[in-house]
């Protein structure tokens, strides 16, 4: 695993191992990046199953100003950690070690990418991202990137959210919501 482009491209990336997270490969990291982007001008992001860190990264490699992590896996908070300060830009990052319906009840300020990729058995997208608009919390301009298992189907439209793109790689699919 590695950052797919921009600041930190090539850097690689540690991961857990073992079934607890899944870690979106390079292909389907490189081609959601390209969905969306490729690369921003500044802008928070939020990874609410963040695993590895690495979608926050690439967000913030790509030109996203901040980053705020969710993650509740131990293990896994150690590797963000570790990635993170293999960047050198450890002030762009903030890591939340909670659950992820937790740590929504704490957010402040205003998103302007939001990336789900939560376990596969426990999707509750639709749940949080409602939640996520209720706390105003998503600028108007938000993009919400969900990975979720290409068995899955999410709504058309829900909340003010409709699929702007989606794309199914391998055994994942990436679906895009705008306002």
């Amino acid at each position: 695993m590695r950052v797919v482009a921009g600041e930190f491209g090539g850097r690689p990336l540690k991961t857990l191992s073992g079934q607890t997270t899944r870690p979106t490969t390079d292909k389907v990291k490189g081609a959601m990046f390209n969905m969306i982007g490729p690369y921003f001008d500044g802008g928070r992001v939020l990874d609410l199953f963040a695993g590895s860190g690495g979608l926050a990264i690439e967000a913030i490699s790509r030109g996203m100003t901040k980053a705020v992590l969710v993650e509740k896996d131990r293990k896994a908070q150690q590797i963000i950690e570790a990635n993170i300060q293999m960047t050198k830009r450890q002030a762009a990052f903030q890591l939340l070690k909670m659950d992820a319906n937790q740590a929504l009840s704490q957010l402040t300020g205003q998103f302007d990418l939001v990336l789900l990729d939560p376990p596969y058995a426990k999707e509750e997208i639709v749940k949080q991202v409602t939640l996520l608009e209720e706390k105003g919390l998503l600028t108007e301009e938000v993009m919400i990137v969900c990975e979720t298992d290409k068995a899955v189907a999410l709504p058309e439209e829900f909340s003010q959210f409709g699929i702007w793109k989606q794309k199914i790689y391998g055994i994942s699919k990436v679906t895009v919501y705008v306002r």
